[in-house]
């Protein structure tokens, strides 16, 4: 299952809002019989980083954006993945 633009608006931040997001998406992907979870991040993010790694998220890779844009500001993207296999 690909994990894509998950956000939060501003105001309710910081309310466990985003956290129970993941967890929710963790159990649809878990019920649906899918191995993993994965999702792209910017560098930027650091907060969205810091809650996937929370959630229990593992760097699998990152790149640098392969644009020119993204070779020239050197724009890396994160790629993170949540494995489902033997959990119950």
């Amino acid at each position: 299952l690909a994990l894509k633009r998950m956000s939060v608006r501003k105001d309710y931040r910081g309310l466990g809002i985003a956290a129970a997001l993941g967890r929710t998406a963790l159990a649809f992907a878990r019920q649906r019989g899918c191995r993993a979870v994965v999702l792209n991040t910017l560098m930027l993010q650091h907060e969205a980083r810091a809650l996937y790694e929370r959630l229990g998220f593992r760097r699998h890779r990152r790149y640098v954006l392969p644009t020119a844009y993204g070779r020239l500001a050197n724009c890396t993207i994160t790629t993170y993945r949540y494995d489902l296999s033997g959990t119950p």
